[in-house]
């Protein structure tokens, strides 16, 4: 065997994620921590002798197409088993902490089950399962199921962050949530609100900018309600989070997803005007722009509320763009109410938005309510909106052309010598430029907008 082969990890992990940069997160730290136990990552099903399906149970049938794909993944484990290879498929986040004991039913190819709790557990668990698998009373495998809420702080057992070739990452901060939106799985999925300690934080955040990491977008369901411990003692706000973080010297870019109006605090705000590294750019879900569903979705704040807060924030941070979620045809919306909702994008102009048909989700209080809306109701409603909100994103990437952006620069572009990074609006942005200049970055003049992207010329090194 060469040196080059001795070298090379005898084992391999396959990980497809679902939904929402925290799962993107949780899958990376998954892979690091399969690391010491000799796994490298692949890309490559078929090489793969841990597979993980990273899920997220927020958008329409998601559980229905986690079962399609372990449907194929039994496939390639049946063919390696001939080859006498085995594989532990794992399926872990949202739909594995709601399904629970349902997937072993349905998928008995399943190897383990975990909740997005438990993910710092999963080397242990690969480990179990393949020396030896549990089997029932009557001769048959049982699947390893584990989705219980640990008391421990999964974070503290997670290994330090494998170095990589990164100038952007996410770092989760804050997890679950206690609002209990009627739509909403987050709470049962992912538990009640957490916030890790600030000196933990700001030690990953200090080794992801030591191996190149320029900007950080710190992550949560309700993000903004970060309070966690400081590190003088006492609590800290997501505002002095922030504020901490922006003494890393080499950290440039500050960004941070999700929030809910009303965690929206004074001195988060005050930071957004203060704090140059904290990008201008806030994602704040509104949902709704009738008060009654607003009320029904038990979000706890009006659209006069919302309007105002927006007012509050823009007078602090003028160049702002804002951001937002909408779900079109919650059970009961009448026309008149879909029509408000139309009324407060109007009002508020926003640069980028995600919006959603409503989705009834097994367990949650809007599952079981009266006058659920026809789909072709709620599928003309979400064009509607969305073609408005088209137009106010166009609009935005517009009134973009002329000016000059600082933009990180990421990766390559799909032609020789260009390169595409992000603006301070997180657009993706165009331009040739010299192969140096990634990681960097570089003044750029935009010249056009693109549907969902802008292009231009950079000024100078």
């Amino acid at each position: 065997m060469s040196g080059a082969d001795a070298t090379r990890p005898a084992k391999k992990v396959f990980i497809k994620t679902y939904g929402c940069q925290m799962n993107v997160y949780d899958s990376e730290r998954m892979v690091e921590a399969l690391a010491p136990e000799g796994y490298a990552e692949t890309a490559i099903l078929d090489d793969a002798d841990v597979v993980v399906l990273n899920t997220c149970h927020i958008r329409e049938r998601a559980a229905e197409k986690v079962y399609s794909e372990l449907g194929r993944i039994r496939e390639v484990k049946e063919r390696r088993a001939s080859a006498g290879r085995d594989t532990v498929i794992t399926v872990a986040g949202c739909v594995a902490q709601a399904e629970g004991l349902e997937i072993a039913t349905r998928q008995p190819a399943v190897d383990l089950v975990i909740g997005p709790q438990s993910t710092h557990r999963l080397p242990d668990l690969v480990r179990e399962v393949s020396a030896k698998p549990a089997i029932d009373p009557f001769g048959k495998r049982r699947v390893r199921v584990e989705t219980e809420f640990p008391e421990d702080d999964k974070f503290r057992h997670l290994p330090a962050r494998v170095k990589k070739r990164a100038t952007a990452a996410f770092l989760t901060v804050q997890e679950g949530c206690d609002k209990f939106c009627t739509f909403c799985v987050v709470p049962y999925t992912r538990g009640a609100e957490f916030s890790r300690p600030a000196a933990q934080i700001i030690a990953e955040a200090r080794r992801m900018v030591e191996d190149g990491v320029r900007e950080i977008t710190l992550l949560g369901q309700n993000v903004n309600a970060y309070h966690g411990e400081s590190v003088k003692g006492g609590s800290v706000s997501l505002a002095g989070l922030i504020t901490a973080l922006s003494r890393i010297e080499q950290l440039e870019r500050i960004r941070y997803t999700t929030s809910h109006p009303r965690d929206m605090g004074d001195d988060l705000i005050a930071v957004h005007a203060s704090e140059p590294k904290l990008m201008p750019y806030l994602h704040l879900p509104v949902q709704s722009g009738a008060d009654r569903i607003l009320a029904a979705m038990n979000r706890k704040h009006t659209a006069a509320d919302y309007l105002a807060l927006v007012k509050r924030v823009r007078a602090a941070r003028p160049d702002i763009a804002l951001s937002t979620d909408f779900i079109v045809g919650f059970p009961g919306e009448t026309e008149d109410e879909f029509e408000a909702t139309l009324d407060i994008v109007r009002q508020v102009h926003f640069a980028q938005a995600y919006t959603f048909k409503y989705s009834a989700r097994p367990g949650t209080p809007a599952s079981s309510l009266g006058d659920q809306l026809d789909e072709d109701v709620k599928a003309d409603r979400l064009e509607r909106l969305q073609q408005l909100l088209d137009s106010q994103s166009t609009h935005f990437n517009e009134s973009c052309v002329g000016k000059v952006f600082p933009v990180l620069f990421e990766k390559h572009g799909r032609r020789e010598g260009q390169l595409i990074g992000r603006s301070p609006y997180l657009q993706s942005v165009f331009a040739d430029a010299a192969q140096d200049m990634l990681g960097r970055i570089v003044p750029v003049k935009i010249s056009a907008a693109l549907p969902h992207s802008l292009s231009g010329q950079v000024l100078a090194a």
